[in-house]
């Protein structure tokens, strides 16, 4: 998990079409709207468009009240088998997750306003979600969403 971790930490920003910079908390705004925008422009329904954005802005949320700073970067690909996808990747360099299977569980929360739906909602709404985490290190969450056909 440590090399993993290390690995999508040190992931290049060059490579991905969006790059937010979460240290506000108007930037989840902005996260959600730009992987929106995208989704859009690949032709995702609208059901779909929500989901990505829904999926951005808690990750957004996450980076800003556990590490208070970090990033979601996006970008759009396009797949041989299965059309085009967004992927996206939250990173931070915060305080790290002790037991993801435990954050994983539903209804599981550390902030006391919180419905503790954050990750595995998110983890539902996408197609992929891998998640690398270290104490004292970090977290990394890649999800991905790919354009159905209809």
């Amino acid at each position: 998990m440590d090399g993993k971790l290390r690995e999508l930490l040190d992931i290049s920003e060059n490579d991905f079409d969006v790059v937010v910079r979460i240290t506000r908390e108007e930037d989840i705004a902005i996260a959600r709207q730009m992987a929106k925008q995208l989704a859009q422009e690949l032709g995702f329904s609208l059901a779909d468009v929500t989901k990505v954005a829904t999926a951005v802005s808690e990750l957004a949320r996450n980076i800003y009240r556990y590490a208070q700073t970090g990033k979601i970067m996006i970008r759009k690909r396009l797949e041989e088998s299965g059309g085009p996808t967004i992927q996206v990747v939250a990173a931070d360099r915060g305080p790290g997750i002790e037991s993801v299977d435990r954050v994983l569980a539903r209804g599981y929360t550390t902030h006391e306003r919180s419905l503790g739906i954050g990750l595995p909602g998110v983890r539902r709404l996408m197609d992929f979600c891998e998640i690398a985490s270290k104490v004292g290190t970090g977290t990394v969450v890649r999800v991905e969403k790919r354009r159905r056909k209809f």
